[in-house]
């Protein structure tokens, strides 16, 4: 229906104005859950938006977009229109909400991977292993035999006896400084043989 209006005809046009984000809001602090419905009307999609360019997941934003509602009813008492628009009170909302989300999903997968690396037991290759050890064995066992009897006899009670310097004196009966120069020339000849640079 078409109304015609004169110049004669009083018309509110306060009445019919959309309220302001910051009314809005002013009445959601007191409870108004008319207003919340208008506000979110109103800004729903410019949320929904920034949000889902920052998560891209489009369940993950419809979720946060949730959260920053609910935080807009619960915490509407706070907003200071001196310190600055509702709009841009919002949308940091949803800007901070956004970003706790994508760390703490970041998060997530990083304490995932840890626990994964953590319980992965690596292949381990037991027959590789003793031939190793036994082609190893082989190798020091014949550089061995190259020592002197008297070589051969410091460097395994040092070595393989575990006994220290002043115990392979004592037991030898020879002085410390022998047992000493016996280690060093047969550790030397060890390494020649073996060909470990030093």
């Amino acid at each position: 229906m078409l109304v015609l209006m004169t110049a004669d005809s009083t018309y509110d046009l306060e009445s019919t104005a959309p309220a302001t984000k910051e009314e809005l809001l002013g009445r959601i602090a007191q409870g108004d859950q008319a207003a919340f419905g208008e506000l979110y009307d109103q800004i729903a999609p410019r949320v929904l938006g920034l949000v889902k360019r920052l998560l891209v997941d489009h369940a993950q934003s419809e979720e946060v977009t949730q959260e920053i509602f609910l935080e807009i009813w619960q915490t509407a008492t706070r907003y200071e229109a001196k310190r600055g628009g509702a709009s841009t009170w919002i949308m940091t909302m949803a800007h901070r909400r956004a970003v706790d989300r994508i760390r703490a999903s970041q998060a997530g997968r990083d304490r995932d991977t840890k626990i994964g690396i953590r319980d992965l037991v690596a292949p381990y290759d037991h027959v590789s292993e003793t031939v190793e050890v036994r082609i190893e064995h082989e190798r020091v066992k014949k550089a061995m035999s190259r020592l002197t009897e008297l070589q051969r006899e410091a460097v395994s009670l040092a070595y393989y006896g575990g006994f220290s310097h002043s115990e392979v004196a004592e037991r030898l009966q020879i002085p410390l400084g022998t047992v000493k120069t016996r280690l060093s020339d047969g550790m030397i000849r060890l390494r020649d043989e073996l060909g470990v640079a030093s």
